[in-house]
């Protein structure tokens, strides 16, 4: 029998990977459509700073032909679990498996990446972050 507490883990990664490739690649509508709607979020430095340097992480690792961190720690914990490729999955490995691992060539992803992270910093420029405010100086009466 296959699985138990590593497994479990494995699915948490995967949950984890899934939920930050949904920020970046959802953050750049919901930036657009933010700033179209005049919502604050959309200019936010700690939102904008951190899509932007996830995105061009990502493009990091693949120009570098690395695999992500989060992917290389689910599949030594499915190694653990005593998990292989042809045995029964959990919903959440098969779902959001299928949709973070699609069977394309690694080459276009690289593409890809190029032109969604060249995309988001255009979005810098023309979307601006909002500026830090100084501090308010103090009254010295």
């Amino acid at each position: 029998m296959t699985g138990g507490a590593p497994a479990f883990w494995a699915d948490v990664v995967l949950a984890v990977h899934f939920a930050v490739a949904a920020f970046i690649v959802l953050g750049q509508p919901a930036i657009w459509i933010g700033a179209a709607a005049g919502r604050r979020f959309a200019r936010n430095r700690w939102f904008r700073w951190s899509h932007a340097a996830l995105m061009g992480f990502v493009l990091a690792e693949t120009a570098a032909g690395r695999l992500c961190p989060l992917t290389e720690w689910e599949a030594a914990l499915r190694r653990a679990a005593g998990q292989e490729s042809g045995e029964p999955v959990s919903c959440v490995r098969y779902w959001l498996g299928r949709v973070l691992f699609p069977d394309i060539d690694p080459a276009w992803f690289a593409g890809v990446y190029a032109a969604f992270f060249a995309l988001v910093i255009l979005t810098l420029f023309l979307v601006p972050v909002e500026k830090a405010e100084k501090p308010a100086a103090r009254d010295m009466d």
